[in-house]
């Protein structure tokens, strides 16, 4: 009898520096915000910029940064994702009885896609299951995510049948799980003034070119408000870590914790859906940065409630997902162990 084909899952989030250091920041930068899916503006104008003064002087206050919240494990983004990573492997087993792979791969920085791809190729797999922890959708994020897969893939011999899930922002299971997580904050911790839910930004004029992004941010917002069955001014949407002098999606993160400070609300909370894992964007831009910036505009406490990470209802969340767009692939994987990597 002929051996059903193996199924293997790439998980993927944005990358993270190896060291917060100048020239390792500056590495990670030159890979992300060279991509012209990231950044857009034509090649001829752009990269004498990047390179001639972003380069120069960015990494170093980013470097700080990544100094406030880097781990003995390295970035809190790589060490969260190789415990999500971890534990989906884990549930799938339990789950199904069967040795599913799930390799890691970041967009940009290590564990490269040609790394995780190669892992997975010599594992011998002929399907592929690509989940991007992006809720939601944006040509910056998974399109470009979908793009430089299709190019490895492209130089293999034998290359596998891929599926993509390329959102879930609005699926049952991620409100769910968001929902739980910031109700038992509130049972534990308390509840502040006001909830503030935080989304990373993007420049006005790509939602103007048709990325979806914002309507799927308020979708989410929406969903979630009303789970938790709030009012209209118990909450906000902001987004955050703007860049630049363009005009990015508002109200702004740092300018709505400033106006809530001089309102007079003296407590918020706040939530940032958009991220699957704690990362410099959570742990320092929000959790202390911007909470500086809300003390020093009169604001009281600022209390951050954590990402997803590896909430078992948020594996369970990645496991449901993958079964979904998997359409039996999963049920039909041999039950056999990888073999051994040469």
């Amino acid at each position: 009898m002929q051996e059903a084909a193996r199924t293997g899952i790439l998980l993927v989030n944005l990358g993270t520096p190896d060291a917060p250091t100048f020239w390792a920041v500056r590495r990670y930068l030159a890979e992300f915000l060279g991509d012209p899916l990231v950044v857009d503006t034509p090649r001829h104008i752009w990269l004498p910029i990047l390179h001639g003064i972003i380069l120069n002087v960015r990494p170093w206050k980013t470097a700080a940064n990544y100094r406030r919240v880097w781990t003995d494990r390295g970035s809190p983004l790589l060490a969260n994702s190789q415990d999500q990573q971890a534990a989906l492997q884990a549930l799938l087993l339990e789950k199904s009885g069967k040795q599913i792979p799930v390799v890691l791969g970041m967009r940009y920085g290590k564990p490269s896609f040609d790394d995780a791809l190669g892992e997975l190729s010599k594992m011998q797999i002929e399907r592929l299951l690509v989940l991007p922890l992006y809720p939601q959708f944006s040509h910056t994020t998974a399109t470009t995510t979908f793009k430089r897969i299709d190019e490895i893939l492209a130089d293999q011999e034998s290359p596998p049948e891929i599926r993509r899930i390329t959102d879930y922002h609005d699926h049952p299971a991620y409100i769910s799980a968001l929902t739980a997580s910031i109700d038992e904050h509130w049972r534990t911790a308390g509840r502040s003034e006001h909830l503030l839910l935080s989304f990373h930004g993007l420049p006005k004029r790509y939602i103007k070119n048709g990325d979806p992004y914002e309507e799927q941010c308020e979708i989410t917002t929406s969903l979630l408000a009303d789970e938790l069955g709030l009012e209209a001014t118990d909450w906000t949407l902001s987004y955050q870590s703007r860049v630049g002098r363009e005009e990015w999606l508002t109200p702004y993160t740092f300018a709505t914790l400033q106006t809530l400070a001089r309102q007079g609300c003296h407590s918020v909370d706040v939530v940032c859906p958009g991220f699957s894992a704690d990362c410099l964007e959570t742990l320092e831009e929000i959790a202390l940065t911007n909470a500086e910036i809300y003390k020093q505009a009169g604001g009281g406490s600022l209390t951050y409630i954590s990402a997803l990470n590896t909430r078992p209802d948020h594996i369970r969340c990645m496991a449901q997902l993958l079964h979904e767009h998997a359409q039996g692939w999963l049920e039909t994987t041999a039950t056999e162990s990888a073999p051994e990597p040469e």
